[in-house]
């Protein structure tokens, strides 16, 4: 696509991000594939480059979902405690009261929808400074310590009467676990990942993935980059489809193209028509997607479709309008906390997908060169 190389090679040089790669598809295959700047020292990006994806493995944990439910084995309204006992420990945090919690039992019962659609009460500590006070007064670990005990996170609200951003997915995930009888990362590979052809994509970097595996930045206040390490935990006691995987450009558009496909692809089928409506239609059912503010040097502020209606399907964040120059109503779309960013267009038959690994998640320089992309791709 005319000017997309330009445009990447000018967000690089004006440190917009460190480096990035894009890629353009249509229903037909990819339309534009391209990189600018170094992934590594002295090591070009490109398309085999690896890298931390974190929260856009959130989809596929909701692809998981709407698998099971549509074999029968899950549903919409399946209670949480129902597959999972240990959810009915949870208490809803009220407030903070001389550095300790007020806790109280739910009033309403958290199902499967509110999982999926981040409504079921829980929220990271990096967009809601009461969860960080919690855990700073009580020890409890972050979920990126790959523990059980790390789930046990307060809820915020009671279920089904807030949007907010937690750990949804990694219960959801282990409620398909729990209901399918496989471990999260064999029902990820032999349902998902294999019959897709990812097979960069994994739960545990190999000796030989060294070569290929980003570097993260992180923004200094002088606007330039530094290095700084943050990796999805290693070997933990379960793996959390919040943020567990890595994988190359080349594979997430696959994945991308399914979706666009209406579960397909290259006559693989991975959803049928219920599944894919579930994923493409909202499912939250009364609360809508709220600015997300932020508690961490982590992130900026998100509020990604400023003054129009968002709704959240069972594995995307939605616009319900379209987004002048843009992406039309009803794409679906979400991103990794390193700043891997995609959406998936039904209406125009389109998905892209920009990668690069950089903090603070959703900042102004890279927000721009995201706009700027967008617009690009509509325009040609």
């Amino acid at each position: 696509m005319k000017g997309l190389q330009a445009l990447l090679e000018i967000a690089v040089s004006e440190a917009q991000v460190p480096f990035v790669v894009a890629s353009v598809a249509d229903r037909n295959g990819v339309s534009y594939e391209g990189a600018a700047g170094d992934a590594g020292y002295y090591r070009k990006a490109d398309n085999r480059t690896i890298f931390r994806i974190f929260s856009m493995t959130k989809a596929i944990g909701s692809t998981m979902a709407a698998i099971m439910i549509e074999r029968g084995k899950l549903s919409l309204d399946t209670p949480v405690a129902a597959v999972l006992p240990e959810w009915d420990d949870l208490s809803v945090c009220e407030s903070m009261q001389a550095g300790k919690p007020v806790l109280r039992r739910p009033r309403t019962q958290a199902t499967l929808r509110h999982l999926a659609t981040h409504t079921s009460g829980l929220e990271y500590e990096f967009w809601n400074s009461d969860v960080a006070a919690y855990m700073a007064a009580t020890g409890h670990p972050s979920v990126l310590s790959g523990t059980l005990e790390s789930m046990k996170y307060p809820l915020m609200t009671d279920p089904g009467t807030r949007w907010g951003y937690g750990p949804n997915i990694d219960w959801l995930c282990r409620m398909v676990a729990a209901a399918d009888g496989r471990s999260i990362d064999r029902f990820c590979q032999e349902e998902i990942l294999m019959p897709l052809g990812m097979f960069s994509t994994r739960f545990e970097l190999l000796p030989d993935d060294a070569a290929q595996l980003a570097n993260v930045h992180i923004r200094a206040a002088d606007r330039k980059f530094l290095p700084v390490d943050i990796n999805p935990p290693t070997n933990p006691e379960f793996y959390g489809m919040g943020h567990a995987l890595y994988s190359t450009i080349r594979d997430y558009m696959r994945f991308c193209r399914m979706i666009l496909n209406a579960g397909t692809l290259n006559g693989v089928r991975i959803l049928g028509p219920e599944g894919i409506s579930l994923l493409s239609n909202d499912q939250m059912g009364g609360p809508r997607f709220t600015k997300m503010v932020s508690s961490s040097l982590l992130t900026e502020d998100v509020d990604m479709f400023p003054g129009l209606p968002v709704g959240h399907t069972l594995g995307f964040l939605q616009n319900q309008a379209d987004v002048p120059g843009q992406r039309r109503s009803g794409s679906l779309t979400w991103a990794g906390v390193l700043n891997t960013h995609f959406w998936i267009d039904p209406k125009a038959g389109l998905t892209a997908v920009i990668m690069t690994q950089s903090l603070p998640f959703a900042d102004t320089p890279l927000m721009k060169f995201y706009r700027d992309f967008e617009r690009v791709v509509y325009a040609a």
